[in-house]
């Protein structure tokens, strides 16, 4: 079992954790850095503003080469990784919901991605040679609160 990078009080707070997810983990830290501190049914609206391509998320990390969005500077439309931490987001207020909890009142404290495992591929090539073609993944912790 994967252990989380902060401690919380379970009293309080309802976790859920994404393991060796396959979508870019450049992409989740920055959706993370957005939604951080957001209440759980805004974020969700978020994320599916993002899927449908309506809202951009902006660039905070590995923003270079990155085009520029309408009002908020250097930003991307990350579907496939917002697709995943949707799914997340809702197996914590699913959590949430299972203690006991006002899943309105929720807001979240802690949301962490980072690199998973990466799985080994190739590419062959001509004469004899070959390519890696690494596929990386993605970890995601996410920690709820109820707020008053």
């Amino acid at each position: 079992m994967q252990r989380y990078s902060t401690d919380c009080d379970p009293d309080k707070t309802a976790k859920a954790y994404g393991y060796e997810l396959h979508c870019s983990p450049k992409d989740s830290r920055n959706i993370a850095y957005a939604l951080r501190g957001m209440n759980v049914q805004a974020a969700k609206q978020y994320l599916e503003e993002i899927i449908e391509m309506k809202r951009a998320v902006p660039a905070v990390y590995h923003k270079q080469k990155i085009a520029h969005q309408k009002g908020i500077g250097p930003g991307s439309f990350p579907e496939k990784a917002a697709r995943y931490l949707l799914k997340i987001l809702k197996n914590a207020e699913n959590n949430a919901e299972y203690k006991g909890f006002d899943v309105e009142q929720m807001k979240i404290t802690h949301f962490a991605a980072y690199r998973g495992r990466t799985v080994k591929g190739f590419m062959p090539r001509a004469q004899g040679r070959a390519t890696d073609k690494n596929k990386m993944t993605t970890n995601v912790e996410i920690i709820i609160e109820e707020v008053e």
